[in-house]
């Protein structure tokens, strides 16, 4: 099959793929609730109720009485996965805002199809059962630990988002557990217009600046209220009129506020600090007792302040703190602790809209033990600084936010990853870029080469499961016939990032940047087949007829992948298995032993023939060729010489790429660049060993004239 021929399929693919899908209806409860029993929320349940049309619930009845609702989260929520397609999960809540079971009814996710027993997720989801939504709302949606499974991070949090998010809005809606409707309020913006400056007295009169002042009394008495006799026990020291601790906070990402409170060259540095729809406070204190104490210190969060605003509780971590010197007013009192916060544009923050700092204090009652009481410091923006409000439409932007928020708090949690698989992706630029002083020495360039795919095979496959396979191509498939989203692919950051990384590569280099270096299966073939030739295991080499007629082998496999798609998404990830990435690489070989047979089995005959998988096989790798083809450079540089006479570039070549006259094949290149070391070898190159000579024989020469000239022949006259 020709490189035309396959461009061409391609294209007809991709056409099919864009405008042949069908429609994809979204399924409602009532698709669903004949499969499920209402005892599976209620024990004595009798039977459910007819769904209500308009709110679409269905009541759980027993005798006559309404015990329970149950309801779909995707109905409520986005719940869309990895797959592009919504996880369905039917749960139910009582009278005081419980979750009183949920199940998960139906899912695309391809890790779970292929890869992680469904079994695990769900009985993941139905851990659900008991979640008070009461202390959700309270805590901001981190009432409860998340639970995780390696393997299937994005899965997880995703149900874990769909059910406390749908959960609460059902509640709300029904005004369970005493949670009242969301009141809908109009917008307001902040007027950020004024540069004017004002004083201490002015803003603490105003409401700009807000305290919180709390003497050894007020504590003491409460922790008497508190009831705990071992707190009671233990009182705080001092006369009761004495000052425990004097709290004040401030809005400074305000204009007037910040450049008051912190002068003119303290607030620049400030609008530089905050990133676009950041907001910040200032927090003061003095007095004996810290709002920030020393725990930021050992674990990075203060955990005596939080910022409440609604149901959202957000805290502070110290990388989005700095410590202030003094306050910019001469007026102003002087405090023994000037703290910045930085609040980040993902925590839904309205600054027009009131909040409290909550004040955590607390008490030694043991060796390890404490008890705590909190107290609130409310804050309000003065109405002079928000202009009038603008209506808006709640439902569209909260669902929005949530999607955004979930999967930046996705990316927040990978900071250190994300930052090695950059830094992984700016050395290999380098490599590809500088590729002639990279393979300059052939042992360095050999360590570097084993340590980059080692690098690749630990961290970006068994530690941070940052596999690439066909099926995120197949979802990526579904989610354009479905209706595109970005969201359900920036869940998965490291994955979003590498995808990224390689659309730009196949214009420069082709398949052979992901598939040579960055692919984890790839690197465990090409370690295992090193280690392999060490122990002397003799090298298979495939006679050239035979070896470029398995060449085909791996597009119509990818071909057939993507066909079958077309008619059912689930089948063809199924049948992605042909893939033995999730057996060796994501669940470390922890499968059922068909499974760890096929992925062995591969590695087993890679001891013989490197990267046979590479070769033959791997899908992932025609999807990449295909597109490949239309690349912008050829990097790897050839002599006239090659291929005809000299074949040893094409003898060593570790996936044959190169054709026996010389041509390299860029489908197969997997630029491991070994060419470019023996481009330059003073020792096999014959090109190379030519020119040495050539240049020997030439410094010979001019070494003789040298010596000639500097001593002239003597000659004898009779």
């Amino acid at each position: 099959m020709s490189a035309r021929t396959f461009i061409a399929v391609f294209c007809l693919a991709v056409t099919a793929l864009l405008f042949g899908g069908r429609v994809v209806h979204a399924d409602t409860l009532a698709h669903f609730l004949p499969d499920l029993a209402a005892t599976d929320f209620v024990a004595d349940a009798d039977g459910f109720g007819a769904i209500d049309p308009e709110t679409k619930l269905a009541p759980v009845l027993r005798g006559g009485e309404t015990v329970a609702h149950v309801f779909l989260t995707s109905d409520f929520v986005g719940t869309t996965g990895y797959s592009g397609k919504p996880i369905h999960v039917v749960a139910g809540i009582d009278a005081d805002a419980r979750i009183v079971a949920a199940h998960l009814v139906e899912h695309s996710e391809p890790i779970v199809l292929i890869g992680i027993p469904n079994s695990k997720i769900t009985a993941l989801t139905e851990g659900y059962r008991g979640l008070d939504l009461k202390n959700e709302v309270e805590q901001g949606g981190a009432g409860h630990e998340l639970d995780i499974i390696s393997g299937a991070t994005v899965t997880i949090m995703v149900i874990d988002d769909s059910i406390v998010r749908a959960g609460i809005k059902v509640a709300r809606m029904l005004s369970l557990g005493g949670l009242a409707p969301e009141v809908v309020q109009p917008r307001r913006e902040i007027d950020r217009s004024s540069d004017a400056t004002a004083d201490w007295m002015t803003l603490t009169g105003d409401g700009s600046v807000r305290q919180l002042s709390l003497d050894v009394g007020q504590v003491n008495r409460a922790f008497e209220q508190s009831g705990d006799a071992e707190a009671i026990a233990r009182p705080e020291p001092g006369a009761p009129e004495e000052t425990f601790i004097e709290m004040t906070a401030a809005l400074v990402s305000i204009p007037e506020i910040g450049r008051t409170l912190l002068g003119e060259a303290e607030y620049a540095n400030l609008v530089e600090w905050l990133d676009e729809g950041e907001e910040a406070i200032l927090v003061t204190g003095r007095g004996p007792y810290s709002f920030k104490g020393s725990g930021y210190v050992r674990g990075g969060i203060f955990d005596r302040i939080q910022l409440i605003q609604g149901d959202r509780a957000l805290r502070f971590f110290d990388r989005g703190h700095k410590r202030l010197g003094r306050l910019a007013p001469a007026d102003a009192p002087a405090f023994t602790e000037l703290d910045l916060f930085k609040i980040p544009a993902d925590a839904e923050f309205d600054p027009a809209a009131p909040w409290r700092l909550q004040l955590l204090v607390q008490r030694a009652t043991g060796a390890v033990s404490k008890a705590f009481i909190t107290s609130d410091l409310g804050y309000q923006l003065p109405e002079r600084f928000i202009k009038p409000a603008t209506v808006v439409h709640p439902e569209v932007a909260d669902e929005a936010a949530a999607k955004t928020a979930l999967w930046q708090r996705v990316w927040r949690d990978k900071t250190v990853e994300i930052g090695v698989l950059i830094a992984m992706l700016t050395t290999l630029t380098g490599i590809f870029f500088f590729q002639k002083q990279a393979t300059r020495n052939a042992r360095v360039f050999y360590w570097l080469r084993i340590g980059f795919l080692s690098v690749s095979l630990v961290f970006l496959g068994w530690m941070t499961n940052a596999q690439l396979s066909v099926v995120n191509l197949l979802a990526l498939g579904g989610a354009l016939r479905s209706g595109f989203s970005w969201d359900a692919f920036l869940l998965d950051p490291l994955v979003f990032i590498q995808w990224f990384a390689i659309a730009a590569a196949l214009l420069f280099w082709g398949r052979g940047a992901y598939c040579g270096w960055l692919c984890p299966f790839g690197a465990l073939q090409e370690l295992a087949n090193k280690v392999a030739r060490a122990f002397k295991v003799p090298q298979v080499e495939l006679p050239w007829g035979l070896h470029e007629r398995l060449w085909p082998l791996k597009y119509m496999i990818f071909l057939g992948l993507l066909g079958v798609s077309f008619a059912s998404l689930p089948r063809a990830e199924a049948l992605a298995e042909v893939e033995p990435f999730k057996t060796a690489i994501i669940l470390k070989f922890a499968r059922d032993w068909p499974f760890v047979i096929f992925a062995l089995g591969i590695l087993a005959v890679g001891l013989f023939i490197e990267r046979f998988y590479c070769r033959y096989i791997c899908p992932l790798g025609a999807a990449l060729a295909i597109p490949a083809r239309m690349r912008m450079f050829d990097w790897l540089k050839r002599y006239r010489a090659c291929g005809n006479p000299c074949h040893t570039c094409a003898n060593e070549c570790p996936v044959q790429a190169i054709h026996p006259t010389g041509e390299i094949n860029p489908n197969e290149c997997v630029n491991c660049l070994h060419c470019q070391v023996l481009y330059q070898s003073e020792t096999k190159c014959p090109e190379v060993i030519r020119q040495l000579k050539r240049r020997a024989k030439a410094n010979a020469s001019a070494d003789a004239l040298d010596a000639f000239a500097k001593k002239p022949p003597v000659f004898e006259t009779s």
